[in-house]
């Protein structure tokens, strides 16, 4: 049958793909277009296995929370033009949600169902590389929840209403005033997104870290001349300074210096209203420690251009 304009107009508002990839999936399937949007999906997904090989590392970082727990995730792109996508926005913003149902691990999130659809969620993404045209992953996934408390949410450089590019969730448990203790709560995401602590108590730190953190200093001293038992001391100290450093409750509070955490929590108490307790915390900064891809651009497009 004759593919009209109309047609292929209609198939790809339906499924975002190009003219001609919908002119040919119409002229395949003899213009029915459930079967031509199959034909799209079946072709759109094998190149989207091509695509999968290529670095992902923008994207978006996504929170959502309800009553006691919250979640943030990771969804990475090839670009940032794609992360500025109203589609891809909204498919984090959804994913973020559908955490929320589940243990918060990548493997939980990616299983459950993706809102409005029969899909997984792990399909919803292959589809939406199909549709725009880039390898997309959901990298990671975390989930904080408390008995009697909140968990406190902070997006740095918000794009849009939970999306942004370093998200942040610190549980806080405390029996008193729920709005105050999120206030707070919320100042130490700040804080945490500046700093970027190691853990939350010294006791928590890698034990690998301290050891050589610690061997760093001994080596350090020796090199002093001083004597053995003046030694321990100075690296006593020098590890003190470490943990003040890296400790989220050890270090100088970002939005008071004169105080430690710790000690703007004791004071946020007395707003608060009862005894509170910062539990756990989570950072996410967008594709840390992802190694990116170098690449030579007039190789890329010399290539391009000799292909057949």
């Amino acid at each position: 049958m004759a593919i009209s304009a109309s047609m292929v107009k209609d198939l790809r508002e339906k499924t975002g793909a190009g003219m001609m990839d919908c002119k040919t999936a119409l002229a395949e399937t003899n213009g029915d277009m459930e079967a031509a949007i199959d034909w799209l999906r079946t072709k759109g997904i094998a190149k989207a296995d091509k695509k999968s090989g290529r670095t992902a590392a923008e994207g978006l970082v996504g929170i959502a929370g309800a009553g006691t727990k919250a979640v943030v995730v990771e969804v990475n792109s090839e670009t940032d033009f794609v992360a500025r996508n109203e589609a891809f926005q909204t498919l984090v913003r959804e994913i973020a949600t559908v955490a929320l149902g589940t243990d918060g691990s990548v493997e939980a999130v990616s299983a459950a169902t993706y809102p409005s659809s029969d899909k997984s969620v792990a399909d919803t993404i292959r589809d939406a590389i199909a549709t725009i045209g880039e390898n997309m992953s959901l990298r990671r996934s975390a989930m904080l929840s408390v008995s009697d408390g909140v968990v406190a949410t902070y997006i740095h450089n918000q794009v849009a209403d939970g999306l942004g590019k370093l998200g942040v969730l610190v549980a806080l448990e405390s029996t008193g005033d729920k709005d105050k203790l999120n206030a707070f709560g919320r100042q130490v995401a700040m804080h945490v997104a500046a700093t970027n602590p190691l853990a939350l108590t010294a006791e928590e730190i890698d034990p690998a870290v301290a050891e050589r953190e610690k061997a760093i200093f001994s080596e350090q001293a020796r090199a002093s001349g001083k004597p053995e038992n003046i030694i321990e001391k100075m690296v006593e100290g020098r590890m003190r300074k470490f943990y003040e450093e890296v400790v989220l409750l050890k270090q100088n509070f970002v939005i008071n210096p004169d105080l430690t955490v710790e000690k703007a929590l004791a004071e946020a108490e007395k707003e608060i209203g009862a005894p509170a307790k910062i539990t756990a915390f989570v950072r996410f900064a967008l594709g840390e420690g992802v190694e990116r891809e170098e690449s030579d651009f007039a190789a890329e497009v010399a290539a391009a251009a000799g292909k057949k």
